[in-house]
């Protein structure tokens, strides 16, 4: 996505295109930034970003996605995830704020997931039309209303005000929500099975030292996606998942970038010097790297 850049904008994508270059080289992988929603109709942008970069003389093994996302599509997530494995070898994740819903669905296709204590993932909750059409609603809190509405119905404690709005609803527009909600975690399961476990060969903690077979890698990339898709553990569709809760709740490998001052200062000032850009321009979504400007 081009922007126009007047002359004193130029100094801000200057330290921004020097950041990036710095997080490229001490990743040593390819970067791209991605801010704003996770969309089907930004794939064709995103496709030709990621060729253009993977063109490159200079193409890397890695591609590293600096992510900041308040969520999206399922669907565009697996999508982007394929455009991008066609043509890298490794897929990094960065969060610098934030990649919440649709954004930890991404992440957990990752190789490595870049986090330090500020970062935050969310429960997996995909954004998906309401009935009208007109605005994109969290699948999985939608049919927990529905659920508790059925469970009162079915003891008895069903209002008639509630009985009417059970009443109303579109049963296709439900499986629509249920099947949104089955692609997220059978996504979850398959990437962190594939990818994020791979090198994951022996016990850390129980069994310590014992080999581990393919079958328990399986059975704990649906303990995952289990938990991030269980809203009553999280109670909010918008919950901020820290590092800390990742590591000890999730039971997820989490890089923390801030070990490393010169590797934390790049990210930080790549992502809120751009962020602050985007919030003054009113730019909403943006898919950038200095080579494909």
């Amino acid at each position: 996505m081009a922007l126009y850049k007047p002359r004193l904008d130029h100094v801000i994508f200057q330290a921004i295109h020097k950041a990036e270059e710095t997080i490229e080289n001490k990743l040593d992988c390819d970067l791209l930034c991605y801010s704003g929603e996770i969309r089907i109709e930004y794939l064709n942008q995103f496709r030709d970003k990621v060729e253009t970069l993977a063109a490159r003389d200079e193409k890397r093994e890695a591609l590293g996605v600096c992510l900041t996302t308040p969520g999206g599509q399922a669907e565009a997530v697996e999508k982007m995830v394929e455009i991008i494995r066609h043509h890298y070898q490794y897929l990094y994740v960065i969060v610098p704020q934030m990649a919440l819903s649709a954004g930890t669905i991404f992440c957990m296709a990752a190789d490595k997931i870049y986090m330090d204590y500020a970062s935050s993932l969310g429960p997996i909750d995909p954004q998906v039309p309401d009935k009208e059409g007109r605005f994109f609603i969290p699948a999985l809190g939608y049919l927990d209303k529905i659920n508790e509405l059925i469970d009162k119905s079915r003891n008895g404690t069903i209002t008639p005000a509630e009985f009417t709005l059970l009443e109303k609803q579109d049963l296709a527009m439900l499986r629509f929500y249920e099947q949104a909600k089955d692609l997220s975690v059978n996504l979850l399961k398959s990437w962190l099975t594939k990818y994020k476990f791979k090198d994951w060969s022996t016990h850390r903690t129980h069994n310590k030292g014992k080999p581990v077979r393919d079958e328990e890698k399986v059975k704990r990339a649906e303990e995952v996606a289990e938990i991030l898709s269980d809203n009553n553990h999280w109670h909010s569709h918008g919950r901020m998942i820290g590092m800390k809760t990742m590591r000890e709740e999730v039971r997820i490998e989490i890089d923390d970038f801030g070990l490393d001052d010169e590797l934390q200062d790049a990210i930080r000032c790549y992502c809120d010097t751009l962020t602050d850009y985007l919030a003054r321009h009113q730019i909403p979504w943006y898919i950038s790297n200095r080579n494909t400007e």
